[in-house]
């Protein structure tokens, strides 16, 4: 399994939103460095969904239902989506502070390559989240 970062704005997409629509199509991404990281996806693979300029945290865990497909919004072949099911809730959400201050996660794509809507996390990375989250 693989694991992975997506951002959405909380005003424009939440994770509340997400979690009432029970899925959600990632469409709209126009970096290639993002759709590369889409096009990687499998399912099952789990992503950390983060809110990002209002709240800047981690707050779930989105699970992969369907592979990478043609984006809906856009003609143009270059681009693709993934579908995306709430996996679960954080039981407490984890900063960017907190992520930034931790150094297991110092080199973690989101404090790296903060622009990157699509990011990966490593194993680790992942579990060290939820265990921030849980702490």
């Amino acid at each position: 399994m693989n694991y992975w970062l997506i951002k959405s704005e909380p005003y424009k997409y939440s994770w509340d939103t997400f979690f009432r629509d029970k899925k959600a199509v990632w469409d709209g991404v126009r970096n290639y460095a993002a759709r590369n990281n889409l096009k990687a996806m499998k399912k099952g693979d789990l992503a950390l969904f983060y809110h990002s300029n209002e709240g800047l945290e981690i707050v779930g865990i989105a699970k992969v239902r369907k592979e990478f497909f043609q984006d809906p919004s856009t003609t143009e072949t270059a681009w693709v989506a993934v579908e995306f099911v709430p996996f679960k809730a954080l039981k407490k959400t984890v900063s960017l502070a907190q992520i930034k201050a931790d150094k297991i996660l110092e080199n973690m794509d989101l404090v790296r390559l903060s622009r990157l809507s699509v990011g990966t996390v490593k194993a680790f990375e992942f579990d060290r989240i939820i265990e921030l989250s849980e702490s």
